[in-house]
């Protein structure tokens, strides 16, 4: 046999991943395998593999468990880490490490989005002191994580499990999606939590994919095959640029989504009446552009990707269809992680604000309110990218700071028609400031006539023409106008450079 068969044949081996029965059993369960995964993923003929060989004298371990190399997406470069199910459940050894630790240093050199096709039962007990502790050990990879994030994107695409310690590169990563009934994340498993702890609880409760995409907030979108988490994966990255420095990609103009009812009919006037936000967002995007981000979670505020006439925005919206749109801090850490990010990759922020302002009480008080409140705009403040502000109906209290108000630097903040500024409601400043005069009334017509005047004096003193004419707003305009006004402006401000002091980074609120 030539030197050449023998590769050959080699390969060919460390290609078939682990023994038969390991794909029969990822086969029953819905599951791709890894190199499937990968070829499914990149344009075709685009994969550059790297150290295939590595572990390749122990014939039980082909590739060491984990696929890495580089390829194109749509034509654009990436890195792309696969764990081999089928190879020791994807657990790590010595060389399954260094060989993560090298596909992340190669996009940091190339510059260019890190794909993470995680699907692993977490270290190798047997191998611990070779892969676990030092300086080139599994530690690094968070390490390194750290350092790739705000230059290159890095997507999680969570196919199985991601034990212990492996839990945290999906957590790192900007965008994670996550397989229904087969992805979980976790510290610690079922049974350590029932020998540690003394808990009872199934692994779906403890970490499965609906739990961290409605609940933890630690996954961001929940899919139900393999097949949507990859056409998810190409949809987002589309909309993102391959590094710090570069703009997301444009591309042709489309139209809104046709047929829908006109705005002034969608929104409501009185302000108490909840309504979809998404109708707004459908008039104002490209038909079919929005890539929703933590869509099951916090659902009282959207968070999101699209495009407005080809260019490529990031969308902060209040949801008055759930809660009323009040932001809690589930919804404040929401929206600052989506602003961090936007801000990170040059994708201009459009605020859609219809927002009561922040949860008040006992439960939200303990959970620290104050300070999700703080970090959603210290998010906001920081921000240096193309930031418009549009009021679609209320922003109250530090609900307009949140959602980038005039303080906080929009370079625009304009108004829809049906628009309020104010620090509460007309019902509750009301109440709070004439409580005693209007509980000396008698109960009936004439305390209901005098409650009225005052509310009606209270929306006179916040008139959205008042506002205007003091220079609070930067303009008021036609409800069936948002989309053209909002594309002119983003157009107008595309160039932008926002200066800021020189620092290291702030002191989170966290």
């Amino acid at each position: 046999m030539s030197l050449d068969q023998k590769l050959k044949d080699t390969l060919a081996r460390v290609e078939q991943g682990g023994a038969p029965k390991y794909h029969d059993k990822n086969r029953e369960q819905g599951k791709l395998f890894a190199r499937e995964r990968v070829a499914s993923l990149l344009d075709e003929g685009s994969f550059l593999e790297d150290a295939a060989l590595a572990n390749a004298l122990d014939p039980e371990l082909p590739a060491d468990g984990v696929v890495t190399g580089t390829g194109t997406i749509q034509g654009r470069p990436v890195a792309i880490m696969a764990n081999d199910s089928t190879v020791k459940a994807g657990s790590w050894g010595r060389r399954t490490v260094e060989k993560i630790l090298r596909i992340q240093e190669t996009a940091r050199r190339l510059r260019c989005p890190l794909f993470y096709l995680v699907d692993s039962a977490g270290a190798r007990i047997t191998d611990q002191i070779e892969m676990f502790p030092g300086r080139r050990g599994a530690g690094r990879i968070f390490h390194n994580q750290v350092a790739l994030s705000g230059m290159v994107p890095q997507i999680c695409l969570l196919f199985g499990p991601s034990a212990a310690g492996g839990a945290y590169i999906p957590a790192f990563c900007d965008v994670v999606v996550m397989v229904e009934g087969n992805a979980s994340m976790y510290l610690g498993s079922p049974r350590m939590a029932e020998m540690v702890i003394g808990e009872k609880v199934t692994l779906e409760d403890l970490g499965g994919a609906r739990m961290h995409c409605s609940v933890s907030g630690c996954g961001d979108v929940l899919v139900k095959t393999e097949q949507d988490a990859i056409a998810f994966a190409k949809r987002y990255i589309a909309l993102m640029p391959s590094h710090c420095d570069a703009h997301p990609p444009a591309a042709e103009p489309r139209p809104a989504k046709a047929g829908q009812k006109p705005l002034e009919e969608v929104i409501p006037v009185d302000e108490n009446k909840p309504f979809d936000i998404m109708a707004v967002i459908d008039a104002m995007i490209d038909e079919g552009s929005f890539v929703e981000i933590k869509k099951l979670f916090a659902k009282e505020i959207i968070t999101g990707l699209a495009r407005i006439d080809g260019r490529v925005v990031g969308i902060v919206a209040n949801q008055p269809k759930y809660k009323g749109g009040v932001l809690f801090v589930d919804s404040a850490d929401k929206a600052a992680r989506f602003i961090w990010l936007c801000d990170a990759y040059n994708i201009p922020l459009v605020y859609l604000a219809d927002v009561p302002g922040f949860m008040i009480g006992t439960v939200v008080e303990r959970q620290g309110i104050i300070r999700a409140g703080a970090k959603m705009i210290a998010a906001v403040s920081e921000a240096t990218v193309p930031k418009l502000s549009v009021i679609v109906r209320k922003a109250y209290g530090a609900g307009l700071y949140a959602m980038c108000g005039p303080a906080f630097s929009p370079d625009e903040c304009i108004a829809l028609p049906t628009a309020s500024i104010a620090v509460m409601g007309p019902s509750a400043a009301v109440n709070a400031v004439y409580y005693n005069k209007i509980q000396a009334v008698p109960e009936g017509p004439e305390r209901d006539a005098l409650v009225q005047r005052l509310r009606d004096e209270y929306r006179t003193d916040i008139d959205l023409t008042k506002l205007a004419s003091e220079l609070v707003i930067d303009g008021v305009i036609p409800t069936a106008d948002l989309r053209r006004e909002v594309s002119r402006r983003l157009a107008r401000y595309a160039d932008k450079i926002e200066e800021r002091p020189r620092k290291k980074h702030l002191v989170p609120p966290v």
